[in-house]
């Protein structure tokens, strides 16, 4: 019987990545790829630069994807991560992996950012890698559709509403 050579025995398997589709709207997503250790505050930060918005508000991630999500039996909150609430089931963002809230392909959760402006985006786990030496993440694979502004300007809105 052969046995493993102490090289193989001591190489570290290669870090991992997730691969998510990102949908603001049906004809508007990004794909981005995050390490799989990163935390669920790291992949917000992700979403939001990708579609050029500010990370300037409080959000969550839901598993319910309807408009419900705050029914949600699993929840991820940014309020979770500023105090203990004990009326809350939130669980925390800064503290939870990536992997451990997408563990498989197909994984799927609602991310609303800005609860006043109220941006939905549904992220769906596609893929999974291993990270590349010398490349920095996350980082964004594809781009489709162009997002709106996340603050639209308030002149542009009042000429659409008088046309």
């Amino acid at each position: 019987m052969k046995q493993p050579t102490t090289r193989a025995a001591s190489h570290k398997p290669r870090a991992s990545t997730h691969v998510f589709r990102v949908r603001l709207e049906p004809k508007v997503y990004r794909d981005i790829e995050i390490e799989s250790g990163k935390s669920l505050y790291d992949l917000a930060a992700a979403i939001v630069r990708a579609f050029g918005f500010d990370l300037d508000h409080a959000f969550g991630f839901f598993s319910k994807l309807d408009y419900h999500v705050f029914d949600s039996p699993v929840r991820y909150e940014l309020f979770a991560d500023m105090g203990p609430d004990p009326g809350s089931k939130a669980r925390s963002v800064k503290r939870t992996k990536v992997a451990e809230a997408f563990p498989k392909v197909g994984s799927k959760l609602q991310f609303l950012f800005d609860y006043g402006d109220d941006w939905r985006f549904q992220l769906e786990m596609i893929g999974m890698g291993e990270k590349a030496a010398k490349t920095r993440y996350p980082k964004v694979l594809a781009e489709v559709g162009e997002a709106p502004p996340q603050y639209p300007d308030p002149d542009e809105e009042e000429e659409d509403e008088d046309a």
